[in-house]
């Protein structure tokens, strides 16, 4: 028994000490003789799911010269050790004679007061001719702004249907505003009350992630990692109104603990939409 309740307390211990890297991070990255600048800006978007880490770099001299990435990577709780890897460029916007290099960071975390940062080493490669980047050292801090947009990830697909989908412009009406206390948030979409072959598209952040999918009462779900200070948007478009109009929809957001439902009704003239923050 004294041996069940000391494995239990270790497994709480190690569930409250995980340590919530979720957000944005900011600094500088300094890079050893030969790169284009000597010390550059640095910012870090961080999500999490438990020890495995995604997100966007952005690695800039000012905002309008800026490499951007996208990272994988994991964290180790015990050591407060992280390793990311930028696998994919996003967008490149730098001067001619400078060469976009991917990176591999391996960084820890600390913090001191109500100070949390991340410091460590960088080595990379050119992108294109895959040679060796001159190495430098980071230097990042929890900050509650970002210098550059938050992306709102989209299957890859639905980005290509994007761009060639033409809707019907409609008014908008904001059903609901929440405001949520943790960045995990899972959205269920169902019919509301009586099936009758409703069919939405929906948008976040005026991103697709849903094209023309059937409500029932089997949920159409999306999961969102949201940052702080961040405004967040769902919009739900009509593609008809099925046998009874108008298309209507019962929207079920669980965010932590907590859950809140929302009554969704769109049609032909208008779009139905509820706002997110994370406090």
């Amino acid at each position: 028994m004294r041996l069940f309740l000391t494995s239990l307390l270790l497994i709480l211990l190690q569930v409250a000490s995980a340590q919530d890297l979720n957000g944005i991070w900011r600094g500088t990255l300094t890079q050893e003789a030969g790169g284009c600048f000597p010390v550059y800006n640095l910012e870090i978007q961080i999500g999490q799911q438990g020890n495995t880490l995604m997100g966007n770099s952005f690695d800039y001299y000012d905002r309008n010269r800026f490499v951007k990435h996208h990272f994988n990577g994991r964290y180790n709780s015990q050591t407060k050790r992280m390793v990311l890897i930028e696998d994919k460029i996003m967008e490149v916007n730098i001067p001619s004679d400078c060469v976009a290099c991917s990176k591999t960071y391996d960084l820890t975390w600390s913090s001191s007061g109500n100070k949390e940062s991340l410091t460590g080493e960088w080595k990379g490669y050119e992108s294109e001719s895959r040679k060796a980047c001159p190495p430098g050292r980071i230097t990042l801090y929890r900050v509650s702004t970002t210098d550059f947009p938050i992306d709102i990830d989209q299957p890859e697909e639905l980005a290509r249907l994007q761009q060639s989908l033409k809707l019907q412009e409609r008014t908008t009406e904001v059903v609901s505003t929440l405001e949520l206390e943790t960045p995990n948030i899972k959205i269920d979409l169902y019919d509301n009350a009586e099936i009758d072959n409703d069919t939405v598209t929906i948008f976040l952040n005026n991103k697709l992630l849903l094209l023309k999918q059937r409500l029932t009462n089997k949920p159409l779900t999306l999961e969102l990692k949201a940052f702080p200070d961040t405004d967040y948007e769902l919009v739900m478009y009509a593609d008809n109104l099925g046998s009874i109009p108008p298309n209507t929809a019962l929207m079920v957001v669980t965010a932590g603990r907590n859950k809140y439902e929302v009554r969704l009704s769109a049609s032909d003239k208008k779009n139905a939409a509820v706002r997110f923050r994370l406090k």
